[in-house]
C-alpha cells in the first residue's frame, strides 16, 4: 500500500459542518498557524535598553558661581520679565539619566515654594536642574573681548 492510497477513502468527503459553530474564515484559520510572541514586550524592552541617555554633570565651582550670579540677577529683574536662554537637565521618565535641553523664553515668576522658574508660556523648570542661564540681551551685545579687539 502506497502513502497516497492511505486516505483515498476519505479524500472526497467535505469538512463537517456544525449548526452551532459557523465555519471559520480563511484569515482566522491562517492565524492559528502564525507565529506568536512568546515573550510579550521583549522587543520593546531591548529597544528601551539600547536607547542612550546622558548622565547629570556636576558643575565646577566656577560654573556654580556663574550660575548663582546669573540666577540672582534673574531674580532681581523678574519685574521686567527678562528673556533668557536656560540649559537644564531633563530627567528621563523610564530610566536613570536624561538629556540636556535648552529653552529660550520670557520668565514670568520664580515659584519659590516649588523651586521652579515659570515662563510666560506656562512651562516650569526646576532650579535644581538648571546648568546655565544666559540673558538674551547679553547675547546681542558684543563681549568685552570682541569690542577691545575691534578697536585695536
Amino acid at each position: 500500500m502506497h502513502m497516497n492510497d492511505k486516505y483515498s477513502d476519505i479524500r472526497q468527503l467535505s469538512r463537517p459542518q456544525y449548526d452551532d459553530l459557523p465555519p471559520m474564515s480563511m484569515a482566522d484559520r491562517a492565524a492559528q498557524f502564525s507565529p506568536f510572541a512568546a515573550l510579550a514586550g521583549y522587543g520593546d524592552a531591548v529597544s528601551e535598553t539600547a536607547r542612550l541617555v546622558d548622565s547629570r554633570c556636576e558643575l565646577t565651582d566656577d560654573q556654580a558661581d556663574r550660575l548663582n550670579a546669573q540666577f540672582s540677577r534673574l531674580l532681581e529683574s523678574l519685574g521686567d520679565q527678562p528673556e533668557i536662554r536656560v540649559t537644564y537637565f531633563l530627567p528621563d521618565k523610564l530610566k536613570e539619566g536624561g538629556r540636556y535641553v535648552s529653552k529660550t523664553g520670557t520668565v514670568r515668576i520664580f515659584d519659590s515654594y516649588a523651586g521652579e522658574l515659570v515662563f510666560t508660556d506656562g512651562e516650569r523648570i526646576s532650579a535644581a536642574d538648571i546648568s546655565d542661564i544666559t540673558f538674551c540681551e547679553d547675547a546681542d551685545q558684543p563681549s568685552d573681548l570682541t569690542s577691545s579687539s575691534a578697536s585695536s
